[in-house]
């Protein structure tokens, strides 16, 4: 039976859950977050692979979500994705049959709204493939008595100076049609009404889907288009993007192996903030 938001979800581990994808999926994954041939072949074409996208993990590390709503008693129309993470332990397999094993991480109490968050880990049988991490902001879910939780100000804060690298990415009308078939098929991002009803003009692009196209910015821009490389991705999403909107990614050289990222559309709104990525350099 599902849980009413309070302090005593933190901790809660659920039922592993067995997760798997093949060849066909990773590639409506890069499809879905804007890769094009010929540049991204190797991620869209099985005669070459097909090489798996880092990001993808985000797509079987969403069996954790289903954790956290058999679990947790909210209104799917007031929920936003606040952050998401991923860190690869190896490169992901293009074919595979895992187990997914969530668990909530983090439960706070922002007045207004609720962020829950939920950490899982996603592992074959040889070990550990990769870990991701989403807090979940649940508007009209606060005020239950919770500890607010730590200010995340300045956090991943980019240098005053122009950027080392910027990747513009155009999006389409059926992005967030095409991207909800690789299963976050949450609404909000398809059908107007509901997106009304949680008091938004339209229906807008999935945060992963965003959160897709820097990572494919951010492994051509720093690793040279070589997954190996890619090691982490964290990120706060901030503003919504709408089909058709452009996806500007920016990277800022911070240090050995790793970067400051933001990213905003064409009318300068920031849509992912508080980012970084880290590397393995060349």
């Amino acid at each position: 039976m599902a849980k009413k938001i309070s302090s005593e979800l933190l901790g809660i581990t659920f039922d592993p859950m067995p997760v798997e994808w093949d060849s066909s999926k990773v590639q409506l994954y890069a499809v879905a977050v804007g890769a094009k041939p010929p540049q991204e072949l190797d991620f869209l074409y099985e005669g070459r692979g097909p090489k798996v996208l880092p990001t993808f993990g985000v797509v079987p590390g969403m069996a954790t979500m289903a954790g956290l709503i058999a679990n947790v008693e909210f209104n799917l129309a007031m929920l936003l994705h606040g952050e998401q993470s991923i860190k690869l332990h190896r490169p992901i397999p293009s074919n595979c049959h895992a187990t997914a094993v969530g668990k909530i991480s983090e439960v706070w109490d922002k007045g207004k709204a609720a962020v829950l968050g939920v950490e899982g880990e996603v592992s074959d049988k040889d070990g550990p493939i990769f870990t991701v991490h989403s807090t979940m902001f649940i508007r009209g879910a606060g005020g239950f008595g919770g500890e607010r939780g730590p200010s995340t100000t300045g956090k991943n804060e980019p240098p005053a100076r122009e950027p080392d690298y910027v990747v513009e990415d155009a999006t389409h009308t059926e992005q967030a049609a095409l991207y909800r078939l690789t299963g976050d098929r949450n609404p909000i991002h398809i059908d107007p009404a509901f997106a009304q009803m949680g008091g938004y003009k339209e229906p807008f692009l999935h945060g992963l889907c965003t959160y897709g196209f820097v990572g494919r910015a951010a492994l051509s821009a720093l690793c040279g288009g070589n997954p190996e490389r890619f090691i982490s991705m964290e990120a706060r999403f901030a503003d919504q993007v709408y089909c058709s909107d452009k996806i500007i990614s920016k990277f800022w050289i911070v240090g050995e192996g790793e970067a400051i990222v933001s990213a905003e559309t064409q009318k300068g709104n920031v849509v992912l903030s508080q980012a970084k990525v880290t590397f393995k350099p060349e």
